[in-house]
C-alpha cells in the first residue's frame, strides 16, 4: 500500500474485501439447520425440579447418549459425522432440551437432530425406574427451505467492510513521504582579522 496514493488506499481495500467475501459467499457449500425438541417431566413420585435437573444432564451427555445409541443409523451418517454436526441446549427456567444438526443437505439436518432425540428418549424410558422422570420428544425437526449461511451479497458486505477497516489501519502505519530535506547553511567560524604590523618607533638623533 506504500506506492498507491493515500486517497486510494482505504477504497481499493474495500474493493479487495468486498471481491473476496462476494467469491467466498458464492464459492462455500450452502449449510442447513433443524431443530428438534426434548422434554422432560416428572413422574408421580417425582418433583419439577429433579425433570429440570434430569433435563440438564441428559442435555450434557446427549452426544454420548446418541453414539452409545442408534441415532446414528437412524440418522443414516457416520458417527463422526454425526458427533460433530449435532449440538444441544438446556434451559435454566424450563427441561427441555433443544438438538440442532447442522448438514450441507437439508435431509441430513433433520435425520439427525430426530436422530438424536429418538436416542435421548429410548435412553430415558430404559432409565425411567431410576430416574423417576420421562424422556418425551415434544417436537420434531422441520425440513429447512433455506440455508443458514450467509448469502454471497451479504458476505460481500462484511468483506468490503472488513477490507475497509484494515485500509484505514494500513493508511495510519504507512510512512510519510519526504518532500526534501532542509539543510541550513551554518557559517563557519570566522578567522581573526591579522594584527597589524608594529611600525618602528622613529629614533632621535643626536647633534
Amino acid at each position: 500500500m506504500a506506492a498507491l496514493p493515500a486517497r486510494w488506499i482505504v477504497p481499493v481495500a474495500v474493493l479487495a474485501g468486498a471481491l473476496a467475501g462476494g467469491t467466498y459467499g458464492m464459492l462455500r457449500t450452502p449449510q442447513y439447520s433443524a431443530t428438534s425438541y426434548v422434554v422432560v417431566v416428572p413422574t408421580e413420585k417425582s418433583d419439577p425440579a429433579a425433570a429440570l435437573g434430569f433435563a440438564t444432564a441428559y442435555g450434557r451427555v446427549a452426544a454420548q447418549v446418541a453414539l452409545i445409541g442408534d441415532a446414528a443409523v437412524w440418522a443414516g451418517v457416520p458417527a463422526r459425522t454425526l458427533q460433530e454436526s449435532v449440538q444441544t441446549a438446556t434451559s435454566p427456567d424450563a427441561p427441555m432440551i433443544s438438538v440442532t444438526a447442522t448438514s450441507d443437505r437439508a435431509s441430513n439436518a433433520v435425520n439427525m437432530a430426530d436422530g438424536v432425540a429418538r436416542a435421548l428418549v429410548v435412553n430415558g424410558s430404559h432409565l425411567q425406574g431410576s430416574t423417576r422422570v420421562r424422556v418425551l420428544q415434544f417436537s420434531r425437526a422441520v425440513k429447512p427451505s433455506a440455508p443458514v449461511t450467509p448469502s454471497a451479497g451479504l458476505s460481500a458486505l462484511v468483506g468490503g467492510c472488513a477490507g475497509g477497516l484494515l485500509g484505514g489501519l494500513g493508511l495510519l502505519v504507512r510512512p510519510k513521504p519526504r518532500h526534501g530535506e532542509f539543510h541550513a547553511n551554518v557559517p563557519g567560524p570566522t578567522s581573526a582579522p591579522p594584527q597589524s604590523q608594529a611600525q618602528p618607533l622613529p629614533q632621535s638623533e643626536t647633534v
